[in-house]
């Protein structure tokens, strides 16, 4: 059974465990020269054997969701959140390396707003782990953590994008066919209202490897990236992109909300 169709029926109610399942789900990955070059073309980057950094990612992304569709996962993949992203590189890749992919679920804890968890995906070159990729998912519900006072709103930034860049509404169809993520959230009109949204938004990791590809050239082969995902960007939408050292950003390019947080470090 295609893995978004059996995300689609975890949705149908039945007994689940209350705990993460502990076993890990492994596969190796050859490169697709041709794979890699849509991927980057959708999100930006200079077509090259060098592997982007959330490249891997994607390559991971069909365990990540036979992890997170089975029966014994305390939960439905549809209707979580991808709330932040951790990536660390010990050194470049490129598409000479065949990847040794492995997935596996930890932390499951309380939070104010539900229970969050966390969906690890490693890749090994030759026996040796060279990228470790942490996803931080929410899924919103009771919990027993003490409820958390509304952060305040950050200030619209006083000085003007260093670049603002305009995100079609192909972004979503373009960015699930190159990684397979397929939710509807992202792909239809009528699936984003289904789930709350008044048109379909970008992916969260399509927006991480967008900012990326804009600081491409000026990142060491090896470092760490991490963000948070604010806000869902709206397609199709005018995004401003800011740059400060280590620290970067997208926001709205009109009011200013911001839909991601990110640092680099080396």
């Amino acid at each position: 059974m295609p893995s978004m169709l059996r995300a689609a029926l975890s949705v149908v109610p039945f007994p689940r465990p209350s705990t993460l399942p502990d076993d890990t789900l492994t596969t190796a990955v050859p490169v697709d020269r041709e794979h890699l070059a849509r991927y980057q073309r959708v999100c930006g980057f200079a077509l090259s054997d060098r592997l982007p950094v959330t490249y891997p990612h994607v390559l991971g992304f069909g365990l990540q969701l036979d992890l997170m569709t089975r029966r014994d996962f305390p939960f439905p993949v549809v209707g979580g959140v991808h709330v932040a992203n951790r990536i660390e590189q010990t050194r470049q890749l490129t598409a000479d390396d065949v990847l040794e992919l492995a997935v596996h679920a930890q932390d499951l804890r309380d939070h104010p707003r539900g229970r969050q968890y966390d969906v690890i995906t490693t890749a090994a070159v030759d026996g040796e782990v060279v990228w470790r990729d942490v996803s931080t998912y929410l899924r919103r519900g009771p919990s027993a953590a003490p409820r958390e006072q509304r952060p305040a709103r950050e200030p619209a930034p006083d000085a003007p994008p260093h670049a603002t860049w305009r995100v079609p509404t192909s972004t979503g169809t373009d960015y699930a066919d190159v990684s397979g993520d397929h939710n509807p959230i992202h792909t239809s009109w009528l699936g984003a209202r289904v789930f709350g949204f008044p048109r379909p938004i970008a992916h969260g990791m399509w927006s991480k490897a967008r900012c990326l590809a804009a600081l491409e050239g000026r990142l060491p082969a090896a470092y760490t990236v991490e963000v948070s995902f604010k806000l869902p960007i709206l397609l199709p939408g005018t995004v401003g992109f800011t740059w400060t050292g280590r620290e970067f950003g997208l926001r709205d390019a009109r009011s200013g909300k911001p839909y991601l947080t990110g640092t680099v470090t080396a």
